[in-house]
Formats: C-alpha cells, sequence, structure tokens
C-alpha cells in the first residue's frame, strides 16, 4: 500500500547545507496523496468533539481547512505577527535560527471548547509549543496535536510530550 511517505519529495541542502528539506508540495498537487493526508490527520479524531483546528502558518492552514471541513469544525489561523487585522493575542518563540512571534485573534477560540492542532511538520516544536500557548490562553481544550512529518531527533516530539499533549503524525524521519 502506498503511504503519505512516498507523496513527499526531499530536497538536500535547503535552505541551508545539511539540511534534509520535507517538501510536502508535491504531497499537496497529488489529489490521492492529499486525500490520504487529510483523512489520515483526522482519522483519530473522527467521531471525537472537535469544535475548532488550529492551523498553524502556513502550509498548516492547508491541512487545517481541509481537516476542519471533514469534521464539521470551524477553522482558527494562527499567524505570523501583523497578519491579522483585529485584536490579537501573541506567543514569542525561539527558531533554530533566531525568534520569531505568532498571533491569534483574541476572540477566535471561546473558553471550553475543543481543539486540534494541524501542521504539516514537527522539528523542533518552537511553532507548535506557541500555538499551544496561545491556545490555551485562550481557554481551548487541546484534544490532539497532527502532523503529517515527524522529527523525532530535533526534539519537538519530546517537547509537545513534555506539555502532555497528544500528538500524531502519519510518517517520521529519523536522523535528519
Amino acid at each position: 500500500m502506498t503511504s503519505v511517505k512516498n507523496f513527499i519529495r526531499t530536497i538536500p541542502d535547503f535552505p541551508h547545507k545539511g539540511i534534509m528539506f520535507r517538501d510536502v508540495t508535491t504531497l499537496f498537487a497529488d489529489p490521492r496523496g492529499f486525500r490520504m493526508a487529510v483523512d489520515q490527520l483526522l482519522q483519530p479524531y473522527a467521531g471525537a468533539q472537535i469544535d475548532v483546528v488550529v492551523g498553524l502558518e502556513a502550509r498548516g492552514f492547508i491541512l487545517g481547512g481541509a481537516v476542519a471541513h471533514q469534521l464539521s469544525a470551524g477553522f482558527v489561523p494562527i499567524r505570523k505577527k501583523g497578519k491579522l487585522p483585529a485584536a490579537t493575542l501573541s506567543e514569542d518563540y525561539t527558531l533554530e535560527y533566531g525568534q520569531a512571534t505568532v498571533e491569534v485573534h483574541d476572540d477566535a477560540i471561546n473558553a471550553g471548547q475543543t481543539v486540534l492542532i494541524v501542521d504539516d511538520l514537527l522539528a523542533t516544536g518552537g511553532t507548535a509549543e506557541a500555538g499551544i500557548k496561545l491556545v490555551e490562553r485562550l481557554g481551548g481544550d487541546i484534544v490532539g496535536c497532527a502532523f503529517v512529518v515527524d522529527l523525532p531527533d530535533l526534539g519537538g516530539r519530546a517537547r509537545l510530550d513534555a506539555l502532555g499533549m497528544n500528538i500524531h503524525a502519519l510518517c517520521t524521519y529519523d536522523g535528519e
């Protein structure tokens, strides 16, 4: 059987020498691969009460919107600083090469709503952790974090495990 991993292209030395970039645009471009990814991302949550799917910028918007549609849930984007038009909450986080900030509208999630966080890739976990903190500040109850790709050697899975998150990933690349 074909797996999601078969649709992901690897590009060596991008964006820096020594990096093996996992390019999910080839997954998105293939109708069968994209459907497989969306179906597998939402599978553990089918039948669960999910009020809101949160997509992390930017590829998480593509996946999160499709997952939200299939779960009949709302969709909330967590965006880079300065991209949302209304009042926001923000959270800073550290990247391998600096610092960044993500934001969410301050009225996007109501206290007690159940939330599924979706993104394409779990690497160091910085963006996901910032998203988790924003959802928790709004009072959302996170039922899980779903990713297409997990790079466990970069520490993101351990970081989210330490926060008590339920993590679902479709494929793993060890050592990269």
